[in-house]
């Protein structure tokens, strides 16, 4: 296992192994999400309570599920980063806070427009709400320490201190429905309890979830090789690489 983290942990060995990954999760991306967006809006049933303004769902919960796991990944690499002084796992870190901010941003956006319907207004300082926008804000403070201090190594354990410090807001927005009275539904969608919609409507859904995860994944690793060329630009190892692709 030890042996597995430290080529992992490699810029070399990553790089070389993570290329052959991105013609699959690309390959996920462009079947499962147009798949899902077609589904979801054009053929699943409309709901009986919301009728057909519930189908912004099928953006926001995979946003809004996508936001929290992307946040719990940037702080592991921020946490790895701090014990093992990875520099792959600050580059890790380093590429995911913008995409998770990103992600987070369309969720709060979606759920304003599905809240005005629902509730008769775009915001409500709500505990789920709050504690979203607070994960947005911990997004920004991230990218902002991290590039504040450039290639330094003090701002990169800046932004893995606070990354980490910020996994303690997840299981409020996971459970903040269940915590206090609250506007905002409870979770749309499970891995572990039986769908409460029928298939119809969660399927697309699950697509939909599922494609979000590898796009995802798929532009992380996009963003994180580009990071490595240009922090190992000196090394022999891309130098050789560049003269066998170009």
């Amino acid at each position: 296992m030890w042996r597995w983290f430290h080529e992992w942990g490699s810029p070399r060995y990553f790089y070389a192994r993570s290329g052959r990954l991105l013609p699959y999760l690309a390959g996920l991306t462009l079947l499962l999400i147009p798949t899902g967006i077609v589904w979801g809006l054009l053929y699943a049933p409309a709901d009986y309570q919301q009728g057909h303004s519930y189908r912004i769902m099928y953006v926001h919960v995979p946003a809004a599920i996508l936001a929290q796991s992307s946040y719990a990944m940037m702080a592991a690499a921020g946490m790895v980063s701090l014990i093992w002084r990875l520099k792959l796992a600050d580059a890790a870190m380093q590429t995911a806070a913008p995409i998770g901010a990103w992600v987070t941003a369309i969720a709060l956006i979606t759920g304003a427009l599905w809240g005005k319907p629902m509730w008769g207004t775009y915001w409500v300082w709500d505990a789920r709400l709050t504690s979203t926008l607070i994960l947005l804000f911990l997004f920004a403070g991230v990218l902002a320490l991290r590039q504040a201090a450039g290639p330094s190594q003090s701002g990169g354990r800046a932004a893995a201190v606070l990354a980490v410090v910020g996994l303690i807001n997840l299981p409020i927005i996971k459970f903040s429905v269940d915590w206090w009275f609250t506007l905002h539904q409870p979770a749309s969608f499970s891995v572990t309890e039986k769908p409460a919609m029928p298939i119809e409507m969660w399927a697309p859904l699950l697509a939909m979830v599922i494609g979000v995860y590898g796009w995802f994944f798929w532009v992380w690793l996009l963003r994180l090789r580009q990071e490595i060329r240009e922090r190992e630009v000196r090394s022999e190892w891309i130098r050789q690489r560049y003269q066998n692709e170009f």
